[in-house]
């Protein structure tokens, strides 16, 4: 068998989507995700204010629903490795399918009802459904793909993620909330789109995808279940890069989440450009990311995964995120050359946020004989950035320190991200092993 041969795990020759980075054996899945990601990202930025509406309680109790909710995805996106090393992504992906629909029904019931306990119930179950759908994906795409092209296959699931939460998810939103007559009524009906774009989403992964390696456990045979569940944590406390990798991952789109919380307000009362308009930027926002996720993954398996996310991700994202943030301040409040000049600071937050792609190849590289657990610890920082996003600014606001002092408390975060990133070496970053197509690391 040729080297070209069995690097996706198909026993096929390679085709045009393995030398893009996209698994062939997994195509549907990415597509699948595509679907799923857009309904769970479609409430993603009226969810608050819609709560707060339909319940009557004021936005610090809310928040507090909020932060459960990111809780959940927290320990969900750790499970999400841990599970898939212990049954295989494909069982775990559909148990995240039926835990975001049973509780997404519930929690739509609840909020009818006005009854704040059983939406805070509802809504914090549903947090686990889509890190176990999502990174579940995530692992299998990580066991498939020939290291050589990590770190744009990474890149591409991201195209995916993003593409969904909170891109196209927004565009569904500003299209269906006006379809369903606008206000609480019209959220609660893109709410109720959103479950058929999940399932949507599901069917076409279930259906479409047929790779063997998915189906079973990945960790080694004589581990254990407890040896298994717990091994991402035992690696985090033993191993120091492993806990800054985590820290890292944990901190790349914390402000992302937090900026979903402190923005519509700002955007669309303070700055006096509406909710549509907010809707539509965040569009925008997150579309430069999509367009660039795959290339930083790429620029990072040439140039270096680390290089890529000290200087791109995390330098470029703090400046991004201060630009978002200021730009709105200085032009004159509702003006339109003023709000696009605001998308194009947004736009370059988004575009510089796809410079940490590549932490999800320098993550499994850390500890080559615990990739599962790695993963494990990659998507746990992945779906707690969540939640630290929404914990900052609970905190922040608590102290009084206001929106500002939200941003500024990201950017120290980041400033902290630049001094673990270079402590993240790895052989495969080394300049002897970037530049190998997989065909000439297999001829070696």
């Amino acid at each position: 068998m040729t080297s070209l041969q069995s690097e996706v795990g198909t026993g096929r020759e390679e085709r045009f989507l393995d030398r893009i980075g996209i698994p062939h054996s997994l195509r549907w899945g990415f597509l699948g995700l595509l679907v799923f990601m857009t309904g769970n990202g479609t409430e993603s930025n009226f969810i608050q204010p819609h709560m707060e509406a339909v319940l009557g309680r004021p936005e610090a109790v809310v928040a507090t629903v909020v932060t459960g909710y990111s809780l959940a995805v927290l320990i969900g996106s750790y499970l999400a490795g841990a599970l898939s090393d212990l049954w295989g992504p494909r069982r775990v992906m559909a148990i995240g399918f039926g835990v975001w629909v049973v509780f997404e029904v519930l929690f739509l019931l609840s909020l009818q009802l006005g009854s704040l306990p059983l939406v805070a119930v509802t809504y914090f179950l549903r947090g686990f459904g889509y890190p176990l759908f999502a990174f579940a994906m995530l692992v299998w795409i990580n066991i498939t793909t020939p290291v050589q092209r990590n770190g744009v296959a990474v890149g591409w699931f991201y195209v995916m993620f993003t593409g969904g939460l909170p891109t196209l998810g927004s565009l569904v939103a500003v299209g269906a909330i006006p379809a369903f007559g606008g206000g609480t009524a019209g959220e609660t009906g893109a709410m109720v789109v959103s479950i058929a774009l999940v399932v949507a989403g599901f069917a076409i992964s279930w259906l479409g995808v047929r790779a063997d390696n998915g189906r079973g456990r990945i960790a080694p045979a004589g581990e254990s279940t407890g040896q298994v569940l717990l091994s991402g944590l035992r690696l985090t406390f033993t191993r120091p890069k492993i806990a800054m990798g985590f820290l890292v991952r944990l901190i790349n789109t914390a402000p992302q989440y937090g900026m979903f919380l402190v923005l519509p307000a700002v955007i669309a009362d303070d700055r006096g450009w509406g909710q549509a308009r907010y809707l539509t930027m965040t569009t925008l926002v997150y579309a430069t990311n999509i367009l660039v996720n795959a290339v930083f993954g790429a620029i990072g398996d040439r140039w270096g995964w680390r290089n890529t996310v000290r200087w791109f991700g995390v330098f470029g994202s703090a400046v991004g995120l201060l630009l978002w943030w200021y730009v709105p301040q200085w032009v004159p409040a509702g003006s339109d050359w003023g709000y696009w000049l605001s998308v194009a600071a947004g736009c370059l937050f988004g575009c510089l946020l796809a410079g940490f792609v590549p932490m999800g190849a320098i993550m499994p590289a850390l500890t080559p004989d615990h990739k599962g657990a790695a993963m494990a610890m990659y998507t746990t920082a992945a779906g707690g950035a969540a939640f630290l996003g929404s914990g900052v600014v609970s905190l922040v606001l608590t102290l009084g320190l206001g929106n500002v002092g939200v941003v500024w408390a990201f950017v120290l975060l980041y400033a902290a991200a630049f001094v673990m990133v270079g402590f993240l070496k790895v052989p495969q970053d080394e300049r002897g092993h970037r530049h190998q197509t997989p065909a000439e690391a297999g001829a070696g």
